[in-house]
């Protein structure tokens, strides 16, 4: 990240996720219309709540326990993405290629 950060939309890690939230999205079009019921609400949801979370931790900065109890969020629900993303690699609807992606970027969004 550089310069001055003036709002959530200037964080990396909100960047990095919203980025993913639209890779996620992208991924659960190409299933298959008998496959989607299973993944595209939950993956839909938690990707979005990934963003979501970031930008109600930003507006809780200055409260710590609050804005520590977002970033907690947002980790929880990369990790629920996380676990989606290994059922779709269970379940062959995604190739090793683009699970190991999705998921490094997970654990980059979650690392920072």
């Amino acid at each position: 990240m550089s310069g001055l950060v003036k709002s959530f939309r200037d964080l990396d890690v909100y960047k990095n996720g919203l980025e993913l939230m639209v890779d996620v999205h992208e991924f659960c079009k190409k299933l298959p219309r008998e496959k989607r019921y299973m993944l595209v609400d939950q993956m839909a949801r938690a990707s979005r709540s990934v963003c979501s979370n970031i930008a109600e931790a930003w507006r809780k900065r200055k409260y710590k326990a609050a804005f520590a109890s977002k970033l907690s969020d947002a980790e929880a629900e990369a990790g629920e993405m996380q676990s989606c993303l290994d059922v779709s690699l269970s379940l062959h609807y995604l190739d090793r290629k683009v699970y190991d992606q999705l998921d490094a970027r997970y654990e980059q969004v979650i690392s920072r």
